[in-house]
C-alpha cells in the first residue's frame, strides 16, 4: 500500500511539474514583458507559494517518518491550519497513508482531516475504504464513530450500499455515541441518494424506540429531514421524548421541541375554548362528588388531553436554559400549543434574553413584535425592559419601537409619548423618523390622543432638522385625512413653513394637502401655487407632479385666479427632462382645459381629481407574520423560505390517544426519579431499623455531610427543575397504577426521626454553614412544617402545588378529615395535597390559629441558621419580625347581599410558588341563608398569575372561613382583579397590594450590606431628607413604624444614629435596601437601594409618611 501510495504521489508530481513547465512558458510566449507592478505581484505570490510548499514539505516529511510523536505533532499542525481555514488538500495522499495507525490519538486527528477533505479527494478516499471499514468494528467507540462519519462524507454514488450497511450496523451498536453518528450519517446518505427513503425510515423507526439522551435529538433531526410527514413513528416514542426532553443535549432540544409542536397541532384539540377545563383530573373529581350535575350538563366541555399537559409541563422548565434557541423553542411552543392564559409564563424568559447579543435581540424581538400585536397583556408588565438604550444598533431600536408601539393604550400612551419625545431628539435619523411614524399610529389607534400627537407634530415641524421635519409632514399628512375638517389651522401652518422645508418629500406632502383641501383654505392655496410657478424648474421631480396636481386642482375650484398661473406651470411642464412629467402635464392639459379633441372626458375632470380619497390605515409591519410559526426564518424574513412546514389546524375531533400506549410503561416510570431528587429512594434503605443504632455509635459525620452535600448540589440547580422532576413523578405514578398508602406512611414516618436525630448531633456545625438539604421547607413557603415532614414527602408538595397552579382543581373531600392532625397528612396525600394555607378552607378558626400546635421551642431552635438554596450564607429570606395585620375590604356586605370578605397580607412564604404573595381572605356569610360554591372567575389582567382558593362548597348564614390565594404581581402595585362568585351571584373585587407586602425579608450582615448597597449606587440608589416625629426618634419605635409599611428585615448595625433594613422582592428576588441616618433636629436622610426605581419611589414615599406622623 505504502508503495502503491509513493509511486501515485511521484506520478501525480511529474505531471505536476510537465503542467507548471508548459504553463511557464506559454506565458513567456504569450507575454514576453511584464510590468514592474506585475513582477513585484508575481514575485510576492511567488515567495508566499514557495513558503507554504516549504511548510507543507516540512509536513509531509514528519507524516513520513518513523517516529509516532512525530506524526501526532505533524497531523496537530494540520489540523490547526484547516481551523485556521488554509488549505491542506494537498497533503491528502500522505495523511491517508496513516489512516491504518494503531496509535489512537494519531488515527482520530486523520480522521478529522478525512471528514473535511473527503468529499474533494475523492479518488484517494476511496482507496482506504477498506480500511474504514475494518475501523467499523474497531474496540474504540471514537474510531468506530469518526469511520463512519469519514464514510459518510465520500460523496460517490456507487458507495451507497457500503454507507447502507454501516448505518444499520452502527444503529445496533452497544455505544449511544455511534448510534448517535449513525444518526448523522443517515442525512448525508439520503442527500446522496434519495431512493434509500424507505431502508433509512426502517433505520429510524429503529433509533427513536432508543433511551439514551444522546441519540435523542440527532434521530429526530433525521426524522425531520427525511421523514417529517411520518407522523405515525412517533406515536409510541412520544411521552418517552417529552420525559427525556430535559437532559437532551441543547440543540436537540430545539429539535424535539419543534418537531413535538407539529405533532402537538395534529394529536389534538384546540386549548383555545371559552369553555375549556384544564385539569386532567377534574372531570373525575366531579363524577364522585355530584353525579346530578352531570346528568343535567349537555355539552361536554373540552379536556385537556394529559399528553398534552405532559408536553406543556415538560418544557417548562426549559425556559431557563442557558441556550437562547431553547428558550425560544420552548416560547413558541407555548405560543402555538397551550392556552391562552398559561402563555404569558414565556414572557420573563423572552424578556430575559434580551440582555444577550445584538444578534439574539433581534431575533427576540421579532417574535415579541407579533406576539405584542395579539396579547398586550403578556408583555406591559415589563414595558420598561423596551425602552430604547442608546448603545443599542439602529435595527434594534426599531423593533423596540414597534413593540411599544403594539403595547400603547389609553392606560400607558402618556408613558409613552413622554419616552417617544425624547426618541425624537436622537441623532440617528432613521430612529428619529421612526418614531415620528409611531407616533403617528399611537394618534390612529388611540382616538383620544389624536389631538395630543398632531399638535406635537406640528411644533415639530420648526424643528431644525429637516429629516425630523419631512417624517412629521408625512404623518401629519395621513392624519388629516381622517378628519379633515377640524383642522384648516394646521394646513395654514405648514403653508407658512412651506418656504423653509427643503426636503423633497416634506414639500410634496404640503402641495398634496393644499390641493386636496384647497376649498378651505381658498386664499393660500394660490398663493402657495405662485411661489411654486417662480421655482419650477428647480425642483425635484416628485415636487414638480404635485405641483401640476395642485395647479390642476385649483384650475377647476378656483379658474379666476390660477388660469394663467395653471397655464405657465402647464407649459413649464410640457418641455420638462424626465418624461414622466411632460406625461403627466399633457394629460392634465387634456384633461382639465376644454377643446375639441377632449371630448366627454372634460365632463369627468372634477370627480377624477376631486374624488374623496379614503384615509390610509397606519399598521403594523408585523400584523401578517403570524401566519408563519414563530422561531423560524420565514417568520423573520416574511417569506415563506425553502423547506418550512407549517404547522396545521387544530383538528376538530382528535385522534384515538391509544395510538401513544405503550406495552411496557416502567421505563417511563423509572426514569422520573432520575430526573431530580435521585437520592429519595435510596434514603429510605439507607436509614432503615436495622442500621439505626449502628450508625449512632460509630459516628456518621462524614455520611452526613456526603448526604447534606448531594441534596445541595441537587437544590442548586434551582425550584424549576424541583417542581418538574415532582411533576413528573407524580405524572408517572398516575400513569402506572397508585402507590400503596402504606407504603409511603412507613417511609415518611421513618425519615423524619432520622433527620431529627441528624440536626441533634450536627447543631453547632449547622450555625456555622447551612445546610441546603433542609431548605426546601424555606424555598416551598411551609416554614417550620417542613421539618417534620420527609423530603419525598416535601417532592410530593412540590408536584401537588405546581399541579394546583397550572389546573386550579379542588382537593377530594377526604381531606377534610386531616384537619386536626399534621402528621397523618403525609398518607393521604395521593392524588391532591391539602397545604398549610388550605386547611383554613375547612375550618372557621382565625389565620394564627395552625401556628400554635406547630411551632414549638425545639423547632424554632432548628430553624436557626437555614437559607434558601439561590442566597448565599450572608442573605437569607427570614420570618418577618411582629407586627399589627392591617386588613382590607374586598367586598362589602351590603354589596353582596349579606356575603361579605375582608383581605389581609400574612407576610408568610406562598405555597404555591416561591414568586408569588401570600393573601388571606376571610368570608363572612351575614345572610340568612347559606352560600354555595364559592369561587373565583375571570381573572384580570392576563398577565397576572393567580392561584385560586378551592372551591368552598357550603357556608352557613352566620359562619365564617378563611382561604389563602397566591397572586403574583410581578413587582409591581397593579391591582388584581376578578370575580367572586357564588351559586347565584358574582361580585368583582380587586386585592390592591401595598408596595411594602411585595417584599420578603433577608437577614444580612452589616459588611454584606455595605458591599450590596456599592453595588446599587447611581440610577438604583434613591434618597430624600425628612423630619421625623418626636414619637419616632427611639430606635424601637423606628423599626416598627418601618416593619408597618415594609416587609423587610432588621440588620444589625454598631451606630445608633443609623438603621438599616433589607428585604427582597418576591417576585423576582431584586434586593431592597433601606438606611435611615438619624440627623440633628429630629431630621434624618431616608435612602433606598435597588434596582426596581419605581418600587423605591413608592416605598420612599410610604415610609416618609409612617416617620412622620405621630
Amino acid at each position: 500500500m505504502d508503495g502503491g501510495f509513493s509511486s501515485l504521489r511521484s506520478e501525480a508530481a511529474g505531471a505536476m511539474r510537465t503542467v507548471l513547465v508548459s504553463a511557464e512558458s506559454l506565458q513567456l510566449t504569450l507575454k514576453p514583458d511584464l510590468t514592474q507592478e506585475e513582477q513585484g505581484l508575481t514575485q510576492s505570490s511567488r515567495k508566499a507559494k514557495e513558503a507554504h510548499t516549504a511548510g507543507n514539505e516540512d509536513l509531509k516529511e514528519m507524516l513520513e517518518s518513523n517516529k509516532e510523536s512525530l506524526k501526532l505533532e505533524a497531523m496537530k499542525r494540520i489540523v490547526q491550519l484547516i481551523s485556521k481555514g488554509k488549505k491542506s488538500s494537498d497533503l491528502f495522499p500522505a495523511v491517508v497513508k496513516n489512516v491504518a495507525s494503531k496509535n489512537i490519538e494519531l488515527k482520530k486527528l486523520v480522521y478529522v482531516y478525512l471528514v473535511r477533505y473527503a468529499e474533494e479527494q475523492q479518488d484517494l478516499a476511496l482507496l482506504s475504504i477498506s480500511t474504514f471499514q475494518r475501523a467499523l468494528k474497531d474496540p474504540n467507540q471514537f474510531i468506530r464513530a469518526s469511520a463512519l462519519r469519514v464514510l459518510s462524507s465520500i460523496r460517490v454514488p456507487i458507495i451507497v450500499p457500503i454507507m447502507m450497511l454501516a448505518i444499520k450496523e452502527a444503529a445496533s451498536d452497544l455505544s449511544p455515541y455511534v448510534r448517535k453518528t449513525s444518526a448523522h450519517a443517515i442525512q448525508k446518505l439520503y442527500s446522496l441518494d434519495a431512493d434509500q427513503k424507505e431502508h433509512l425510515i426502517e433505520v429510524i423507526e429503529k433509533l427513536l424506540k432508543d433511551k439514551s439522551t444522546l441519540v435523542a435529538g440527532s434521530v429526530v433531526m433525521a426524522f425531520e429531514e427525511v421523514c417529517p410527514d411520518r407522523i405515525d413513528l412517533i406515536h409510541k416514542n412520544y411521552r418517552k421524548l417529552c420525559n427525556l426532553l430535559v437532559d437532551v443535549e441543547e440543540w436537540g432540544q430545539v429539535v424535539i421541541i419543534n418537531m413535538l409542536t407539529r405533532y402537538a397541532r395534529t394529536q389534538f384539540t384546540s386549548p383555545w375554548k371559552e369553555d375549556a377545563v384544564f385539569d386532567d383530573n377534574e372531570k373525575t373529581f366531579y363524577d364522585s362528588d355530584s353525579e346530578e350535575k352531570q346528568g343535567q350538563t349537555e355539552a361536554k366541555p373540552y379536556i385537556m388531553d394529559p399528553d398534552h399537559r405532559l408536553l406543556l409541563r415538560n418544557t417548562k422548565p426549559l425556559l431557563q436554559s442557558r441556550n437562547t434557541a431553547v428558550v425560544m423553542a420552548v416560547a413558541q411552543l407555548y405560543w402555538h400549543l397551550a392556552p391562552k392564559h398559561e402563555v404569558s409564563i414565556v414572557t420573563k424568559s423572552l424578556v430575559r434574553l434580551l440582555r444577550s447579543h445584538r444578534e439574539v435581540q433581534y431575533v427576540v424581538l421579532e417574535n415579541i413584535a407579533t406576539m405584542s400585536i395579539q396579547r398586550k397583556g403578556m408583555f406591559e408588565p415589563y414595558m420598561k425592559s423596551f425602552y430604547v438604550r442608546s448603545t443599542d444598533a439602529t435595527h434594534i431600536k426599531t423593533l423596540k419601537l414597534e413593540i411599544l408601539t403594539n403595547l400603547a393604550n389609553e392606560a400607558n400612551i402618556s408613558t409613552i409619548l413622554r419616552e417617544f419625545q425624547t426618541y425624537v431628539k436622537s441623532q440617528d435619523k432613521a430612529f428619529a423618523a421612526a418614531t415620528i411614524q409611531a407616533i403617528g399610529r399611537c394618534a390612529t389607534n388611540i382616538s383620544e390622543v389624536t389631538d395630543t400627537c398632531l399638535n406635537g407634530l406640528v411644533l415639530l415641524l420648526s424643528n431644525r432638522d429637516e429629516t425630523v421635519v419631512a417624517e412629521s409632514v408625512v404623518v401629519i399628512k395621513k392624519l388629516l385625512q381622517t378628519q379633515p375638517t377640524q383642522h384648516s389651522d394646521i394646513i395654514k401652518h405648514m403653508a407658512k413653513l412651506f418656504d423653509n422645508i427643503t426636503v423633497p418629500m416634506a414639500r410634496a406632502s404640503i402641495l398634496w394637502l393644499m390641493g386636496e383641501y384647497c376649498e378651505r383654505v381658498p386664499k393660500i392655496a394660490p398663493d402657495v401655487l405662485r411661489k411654486m410657478a417662480k421655482s419650477f424648474t428647480s425642483e425635484e421631480d416628485i415636487v414638480k407632479l404635485q405641483t401640476v396636481n395642485l395647479a390642476a386642482k385649483l384650475y377647476l375650484t378656483n379658474s379666476k385666479q390660477t388660469k394663467l398661473l395653471t397655464q405657465y406651470i402647464l407649459n413649464l411642464g410640457k418641455y420638462d427632462q424626465n418624461y414622466d412629467i411632460r406625461d403627466r402635464t399633457r394629460f392634465i392639459r387634456q384633461l382639465i382645459v376644454p377643446n375639441e379633441k377632449s371630448g366627454a372626458l372634460n365632463k369627468y375632470a372634477r370627480r377624477i381629481l376631486l374624488a374623496s380619497k379614503p384615509a390610509p390605515v397606519l399598521e403594523s409591519a408585523f400584523k401578517d407574520r403570524d401566519r408563519f410559526q414563530l422561531g423560524t426564518l420565514s417568520h423573520s424574513l416574511n417569506v415563506k423560505a425553502a423547506g418550512y412546514q407549517e404547522l396545521s389546524d387544530w383538528p376538530a375531533v382528535a385522534p384515538d390517544p391509544s395510538v401513544r400506549n405503550v406495552e411496557v410503561i416502567e421505563p417511563v416510570r423509572e426514569w422520573a426519579p432520575s430526573v431530580g431528587k435521585a437520592k429519595q429512594p435510596k434514603s429510605d434503605k439507607f436509614y432503615s431499623d436495622d442500621e439505626e443504632k449502628e450508625e449512632e455509635g460509630s459516628g456518621s459525620g462524614s455520611e452526613d455531610s456526603s448526604s447534606s452535600g448531594s441534596s445541595s448540589s441537587s437544590e442548586e440547580s434551582g425550584s424549576e427543575s424541583e417542581e418538574e422532576s415532582s411533576e413528573e413523578s407524580g405524572k408517572t405514578s398516575s400513569d402506572s397504577g397508585k402507590s400503596s398508602s402504606g407504603s409511603e406512611a412507613s417511609s415518611s414516618e421513618s425519615e423524619p426521626k432520622q433527620k431529627k436525630k441528624k440536626r441533634t448531633k450536627k447543631a453547632t456545625q449547622r450555625k456555622s454553614k447551612s445546610t441546603a438539604a433542609d431548605s426546601d421547607s424555606d424555598e416551598n413557603g411551609n416554614g417550620p412544617v417542613g421539618k417534620t415532614s420527609s423530603s419525598s414527602a416535601e417532592s410530593s408538595s412540590e408536584s401537588d402545588s405546581e399541579e394546583d397552579s397550572d389546573a386550579d382543581s379542588p382537593p377530594p373531600p377526604p381531606q377534610k378529615k386531616t384537619v386536626a392532625k399534621t402528621k397523618p397528612k403525609v398518607e393521604v396525600k395521593t392524588k391532591k395535597e391539602v397545604s398549610l394555607l388550605d386547611l383554613d378552607d375547612f375550618s372557621p378558626a382565625p389565620p394564627s390559629a395552625p401556628k400554635s400546635s406547630v411551632f414549638s421551642s425545639s423547632l424554632l431552635s432548628d430553624l436557626e441558621g437555614l437559607s434558601l438554596s439561590n442566597v448565599s450564607s450572608a442573605m437569607q429570606v427570614t420570618t418577618p419580625a411582629f407586627g399589627p395585620v392591617k386588613t382590607y375590604e374586598l367586598l362589602h356586605h351590603m354589596t353582596g347581599k349579606g356575603f361579605s370578605a375582608k383581605y389581609h397580607f400574612p407576610r408568610q412564604p406562598c405555597l404555591y410558588q416561591p414568586s408569588m404573595v401570600a393573601v388571606q381572605v376571610i368570608l363572612t356569610n351575614s345572610s340568612d341563608h347559606s352560600l354555595e360554591e364559592i369561587h373565583i372567575e375571570d381573572l384580570s389582567p392576563a398577565s397576572l398569575n393567580i392561584h385560586c382558593f378551592n372551591t368552598v362548597e357550603r357556608l352557613e348564614p352566620g359562619a365564617s372561613v378563611t382561604v389563602s390565594m397566591g397572586i403574583d404581581f410581578s413587582d409591581s402595585t397593579q391591582a388584581a382583579n376578578f370575580q367572586l362568585c357564588t351559586k347565584e351571584d358574582q361580585f368583582s373585587v380587586s386585592v390592591q397590594p401595598a408596595v411594602g407586602e411585595l417584599l420578603m425579608p433577608s437577614t444580612m450582615t452589616e459588611p454584606d450590606f455595605c458591599n450590596e448597597q456599592k453595588k446599587l449606587m447611581g440610577m438604583n440608589e434613591t434618597s430624600v431628607s425628612i423630619t421625623m416625629a418626636t414619637a419616632n426618634t427611639s430606635k424601637q419605635n423606628i423599626s416598627k413604624q418601618v416593619l408597618s409599611v415594609a416587609n423587610v428585615g432588621v440588620v444589625s448595625s454598631g451606630q445608633n444614629d443609623l438603621q438599616r433594613f433589607a428585604g427582597r422582592t418576591v417576585s423576582s428576588g431584586a434586593l431592597v435596601l433601606v438606611t435611615l441616618e438619624l440627623r440633628e433636629a429630629s431630621t434624618a436622610l431616608l435612602t433606598i437601594n435597588t434596582e426596581k426605581s419605581v418600587m423605591a419611589s413608592m416605598l420612599l414615599r410610604d415610609l416618609k409618611q409612617a416617620l412622620s406622623q405621630s
